[in-house]
């Protein structure tokens, strides 16, 4: 056991490549085989912890999971899994975590949650709770996880940045969102983020999108830490953490501001598919760089020419989906995706198709109405699908109604060119005054008439815990501005808080606010 725990020790702080130049050697090595044989003679009278630390280095020096010495091993510890403490119990569990499931391993699995139930009450070390965790894993009985949670409670005060980072993954394991365990490892792990590394950052990420766990101070916080230290990391290690938090809504702008700077200055690191990561984190997260905006878009633009002859069709297609919603138009790349339209080459496989149609649909529309020598219509073709609206506009109707005196001075669920559509449409006079009746200016079609369209998103349509919103609405927004409306962005969830009064106050202060009636800010296309 010593001997092979040795040799898990060295092998385990080995580089990648020279671990398996080391496993060669040591599977070729006639004493392995011997130790083996000799490991497999005496499993039975082994210690307990003898037998579970050789069954943790075996599994993690790579032998075979189907072998005798591996299943036998497992056997055993079915038989003596009552006479293990908990520490044993907590290297067991950690050495089931990284199998894969089979018979015998399912079966001692089973086993051990049955003890975990057991003793669960005796067990005071916050790691030996962890190492459970993640061998119980998402197939735990909830009663379990709840009984874990209250465990991990009572030795929630002795926590330390090394076991908050491994608590996070532990309930990543489990799929278990335990927001006071959460947040108390968040406050741990924001008070010494600097002692992180990097790979640790983009784990505690990676477990906040699992868990569906949103808290806006832990992300700044680490994106702080990687903003200050920027010049220390990779420019790749900066692009695997803007697409991490780019998956869960979250937008750093220093960080972003800073990457900008990177790319402009030396776009050679941009191969294929870190342009691609970049642009996807880009315009989900609608940022526009305030600074050497265009010399940043002419740069991926250039790095995405380079990429042409390479590139696949759904690739070019997300690329130029992705510099679209940003508005910007890649010309050469646009010509080489609509050679390939012509001619059906973009026709994919039914599971993407349906999605890749919806991305050709809107490059189109920002070909047309993000071009320069687009101008505004002076009358837009509407229809009215419904006369109905889902339960979540319910309120938003009412306060409409009440605010504006009746149903007849607002229209909804409404149907717009380029398969647009906006929640409700109120038109008001030149000056900004006065709400106009909707049959009037039917009746009587004035250019002046002013169209407010009201959208209710999601909070999931809006960068986390900010009002900005993220790229395919901040792009409807933009193409509905150019068709001659103000737009006005409610988050509904918000809004569904208020009261009736609130609800009604806060409508009337967005259709009279001069704020309705501003303009966006400059897009690249405004000078492309």
């Amino acid at each position: 056991t010593n001997c092979l725990t040795m040799a898990w020790r060295l092998f385990k702080n080995l580089s990648e490549e020279q671990q398996r130049y080391e496993k060669q050697l040591i599977f070729e090595h006639p004493a392995f085989a011997k130790l083996c044989q000799q490991l497999l003679r005496d499993a039975r009278r082994m210690t307990r912890g003898d037998l579970v630390f050789s069954l943790h280095a075996v599994v993690h020096l790579g032998v075979p999971q189907n072998t005798l010495l591996v299943q036998t091993l497992v056997r055993v510890c079915q038989e003596k899994l009552n006479q293990l403490d908990n520490r044993c119990i907590s290297v067991l569990a950690t050495t089931l975590a990284g199998m894969d499931k089979d018979k015998n391993v399912s079966a001692l699995q089973a086993g051990l949650q049955l003890l975990v139930e057991q003793r669960i009450s005796s067990i005071r070390d916050i790691f030996i709770l962890q190492n459970l965790m993640k061998c119980l894993g998402k197939d735990a009985p909830v009663f379990l996880k709840r009984k874990l949670e209250m465990a991990v409670m009572r030795e929630i005060d002795g926590l330390t940045f090394p076991s908050a980072l491994r608590m996070f993954l532990a309930l990543a394991a489990m799929n278990y969102c335990s927001l006071p365990i959460l947040n108390a490892c968040s406050k741990k792990i924001q008070e010494d983020v600097h002692d992180a590394p990097f790979r640790q950052l983009i784990l505690i990420l990676e477990a906040c999108h699992t868990l569906q766990y949103r808290n806006v101070k832990l992300f700044s916080a680490l994106a702080d830490y990687v903003n200050s230290t920027a010049y220390l990391w990779d420019k790749r290690q900066i692009i695997l953490f803007l697409s991490a938090c780019e998956t869960l809504g979250f937008q750093p702008r220093k960080l972003l501001d800073i990457f900008t700077e990177k790319v402009t200055e030396d776009p050679e690191f941009l191969n294929l598919k870190n342009l691609l990561i970049v642009l996807r984190v880009y315009s989900r997260l609608n940022y526009v760089p305030r600074v050497q905006k265009h010399l940043f878009f002419e740069t991926l633009h250039s790095c995405l020419n380079k990429c042409l002859p390479q590139i696949s069709n759904t690739e070019l297609l997300k690329a130029v989906y992705s510099l679209g919603i940003l508005g910007y138009l890649p010309h050469h790349a646009l010509d080489v995706l609509l050679q390939k339209d012509s001619k059906d080459e973009l026709t994919l496989s039914d599971d993407l198709k349906e999605q890749n149609t919806v991305m050709l649909r809107c490059v189109k529309t920002c070909m047309e109405l993000d071009s320069p020598s687009f101008t505004k219509p002076a009358f837009v073709l509407t229809e009215n699908l419904s006369s109905l609206v889902s339960l979540n506009l319910r309120k938003a109707q009412e306060a409409l109604t009440e605010l504006l005196g009746g149903e007849n001075m607002f229209r909804q669920n409404v149907r717009l060119p380029y398969k647009y559509h906006i929640d409700f449409e109120i038109r008001m006079d030149s000056d900004r005054k006065k709400v106009l009746p909707i049959a009037a200016t039917d009746d009587h079609p004035d250019s002046r008439v002013q169209r407010l369209a009201f959208l209710f998103a999601p909070m999931s349509a809006f960068c986390l815990g900010t009002t900005h919103p993220q790229g395919k609405l901040a792009m409807k927004k933009r193409h509905l501005n150019k068709l001659g409306y103000h737009v006005i962005l409610i988050q509904n969830k918000k809004f569904q808080e208020m009261t009736k009064e609130d609800a009604v106050e806060f409508l009337k202060g967005k259709i009279y606010s001069e704020d309705a009636f501003s303009f966006p800010e400059a897009t690249v296309q405004d000078n492309n």
